[in-house]
């Protein structure tokens, strides 16, 4: 299997009330088809979706309240860093709220439902490009034990987030007991090679990606460790 990664560009600002479906099957006229995967980042889904808020922009910790108001309980607090676990479920530093690549003066929260957003991009490209796709909302994490950002899934549509390898056998012919591999966060990581953090892309096509990864499944619900599975709450 090769898979081939694509930048989209050309996309033009997206404002509240942006139809992102519309826009990106615009940009990508010609290149989108069947068995493609759109990752789509959580900033222009927030935008679309006027998931933004005014801060003062003369304090760089104006937007620590709306940290409080965003999550279901605070873990950590260490100086100005809070780690807190968000509505959806999310343990992200500062509840997953922005203040870059938005315009000076507001935050952007998360979407309140990422697999609700990817759901409904997923259709708007079928009606607008008529290409049956698979969409991830991603955005930016950092990770347990480990320095260095990357990009995960947030939300997902049209693809199955977690390739559960249980039963099969490896090459030495033993069968694996744990292993379940998390599709849709090693899609958004490789999109975000292409996309980068400071480029001003906000959108990329996976293709070549497997047809078994298809399927119906959501982020939320599939991918986030219950109360009870995770060691570490």
């Amino acid at each position: 299997m090769n898979l081939q990664v694509l930048a989209v560009e050309g996309l033009g600002e997206i404002t509240p009330g942006t139809d992102l479906a519309g826009a990106i099957a615009e940009a990508t006229t010609g290149v989108l088809a069947d068995g493609d995967v759109v990752v789509v980042t959580q900033k222009i889904v927030s935008k679309a979706e006027n998931r933004l808020v005014e801060v003062d922009p003369d304090d760089p910790l104006s937007h620590k309240p709306l940290v409080v108001e965003e999550s279901k309980r605070v873990l950590r607090r260490r100086g100005d860093l809070i780690i807190s676990e968000t509505h959806h479920g999310f343990v992200c530093a500062n509840a997953g709220i922005d203040l870059s690549n938005v315009e000076r003066g507001q935050a952007a929260l998360l979407p309140i439902d990422s697999d609700r957003s990817a759901r409904r991009i997923k259709d708007g490209l079928f009606g607008k490009a008529g290409v049956e796709v698979a969409v991830i909302v991603s955005d930016t994490f950092g990770r347990p034990w480990r320095r260095g950002l990357t990009d995960i899934a947030i939300g997902c549509a049209g693809i199955v987030p977690i390739a559960d390898l249980r039963g099969s056998t490896d090459t030495y012919g033993r069968e694996l007991q744990v292993t379940e591999v998390c599709i849709v966060d090693e899609l958004a990581g490789a999109a975000d090679l292409v996309m980068g953090k400071a480029t001003g892309v906000p959108v990329a096509i996976v293709k070549g990606a497997d047809p078994a990864w298809f399927g119906r499944g959501q982020v939320v619900p599939d991918v986030i460790r219950t109360a009870e599975e995770d060691l570490f709450r």
